[in-house]
């Protein structure tokens, strides 16, 4: 996944009572430090409540210290290495994820994304906020803490 700066991809429609296939948005880098590439969002379909879409950490990355403050976040790993998953009010606990795990990230939970391995790990994502520009809070003071 490149590093775009912002997803700009017009509306669909929404008010017909049918169904739709997305091809997926261009793909962008969030402030977090992760790949994004919607394909079911406000941005994209015209969604009021959720946001689907691929999310990429590549080789040796890793987030920054982050909250989403009014969003829940569920992720399947579809490949990749062990990526450790660091969440807990002083990023305390620490998780391995691997291909065919899920993750649930609640709102407001602080969390930071190692990805230690040689390849990219890549996730299907889904959160309840339609849009691309999603309610995250950095917090730079935690980032030291993850080794």
């Amino acid at each position: 996944m490149s590093n775009s700066s912002a997803i700009k991809v017009k509306p669909a429609a929404t008010t017909s009572r049918r169904g739709m296939v997305v091809k997926a948005a261009p793909e962008y880098r969030v402030q977090q430090g992760s790949d994004y590439r919607a394909g079911v969002s406000a941005e994209t379909t015209g969604s009021q409540g959720i946001w689907l879409g691929l999310m990429a950490l590549p080789p040796g990355g890793r987030t920054r210290a982050h909250v989403h403050e009014h969003h829940e976040t569920a992720l399947y790993m579809m490949s990749g290495d062990v990526l450790e998953l660091w969440t807990g009010d002083e990023l305390e606990h620490c998780e391995a994820v691997r291909p065919g795990d899920f993750v649930y990230i609640p709102a407001n939970v602080l969390h930071v994304a190692v990805n230690r391995g040689a390849t990219p790990a890549i996730f299907v994502g889904s959160r309840n906020e339609a849009t691309a520009r999603e309610s995250m809070v950095l917090h730079p003071e935690m980032d030291a803490r993850v080794p």
